[in-house]
This record gives structure tokens, C-alpha cells and sequence, in this order.
């Protein structure tokens, strides 16, 4: 028999404007025991394009989960919008915009998000380590309506098929 490990695998990634954000959470997070993947960038530019961070991440979050590996994703940027918008794009991710309490845990409860996304430029550090240590937290309810509606979400990613 497997068990679930305490802490979940957690896959990170950043734009420029989240590195100093993602240094934080890789230090404070594998120090609490997270195994944690950091998918870069490795140095600070300006003029990086997060989308193959974000989706390099968002990819080992869905390996991980399809292998039996409890497995979570963490996504940074200014806003958070366009690093969401990118792990979204990989089949098996929900990917949750979280910019207070409610929607961290919510995201969780509510939707079985497996990746986060957080605005940087956003929330101060302690500010976003809070809300990403409640998603990291928060289990999924497995209450029925919400399974059934995260059903009708993966059958349309699969099949392009509208459920009513």
C-alpha cells in the first residue's frame, strides 16, 4: 500500500518579475520539506518569455500526477495572468489565479487546481508565501457536484465535446 507523502513534489516557475519571489518560496518551501523542482529561469532577464518556464512546470506537474506522485505547481509573474493563461494550455492542469485566502483554498477545495498562479509585483513576500502555502494546504473536497464539473471541464480538453 502507497500513502500519500505529508508535503506534495512542487514544480515552480517565474518571469523575471517573480524571481526574487521564487528564490524565497524554493528556500522557505523545501526547508519545510517540500520536494520542490525549480524550472527557472536560472538568471535574472528582463526580457525572458516565461511561457516555456511556466509550461515546462505545468508538465511535470501532470507526468508527476500520471505516474502516482503527489504533485503541485507554482507559477509566477507580475500579475500571474500570463503565467496562468501558459500552464492552462497543458492538457490535465487548472491552474488557479490566487490573490487572497478565499481563492487559494477555493482553488483547491473547489476546482482540484493543480498549479497556482501569484502576482509578484502583487503582494509583498509574505503576502504571497501565505496564500501559496494555502493552496499547498488545502485538500479537494471530493464532493460530487465539483467532481462531475472538473468531468464536463477534462472531457471538453479531451474531446472538444460540450457537456450540459
Amino acid at each position: 500500500m502507497t500513502t500519500t507523502p505529508a508535503y506534495p513534489r512542487v514544480h515552480i516557475a517565474t518571469d523575471h518579475a517573480g524571481m526574487e519571489l521564487s528564490a524565497h518560496l524554493v528556500s522557505h518551501l523545501s526547508a519545510k520539506g517540500y520536494d520542490v523542482v525549480d524550472h527557472g529561469p536560472k538568471e535574472y532577464d528582463a526580457l525572458d518569455d516565461y511561457p516555456s518556464f511556466c509550461i515546462n512546470a505545468a508538465l511535470a506537474v501532470v507526468a508527476d500526477q500520471e505516474a502516482g506522485v503527489h504533485s503541485l505547481g507554482i507559477v509566477l509573474g507580475g500579475s500571474g495572468n500570463g503565467e496562468q493563461i501558459a500552464a492552462n494550455k497543458v492538457k490535465g492542469v487548472r491552474a488557479a489565479l490566487a490573490w487572497n485566502h478565499s481563492t487559494a483554498t477555493l482553488a483547491r477545495q473547489h476546482n482540484d487546481a493543480n498549479v497556482v498562479a501569484v502576482g509578484g509585483r502583487q503582494h509583498s513576500v509574505d503576502e504571497a508565501t501565505a496564500l501559496i502555502e494555502a493552496f499547498l494546504e488545502e485538500p479537494f473536497s471530493n464532493d460530487e457536484r465539483h467532481i462531475r464539473r472538473i468531468g464536463k471541464i477534462a472531457a471538453y480538453e479531451t474531446s472538444g465535446e460540450v457537456i450540459e
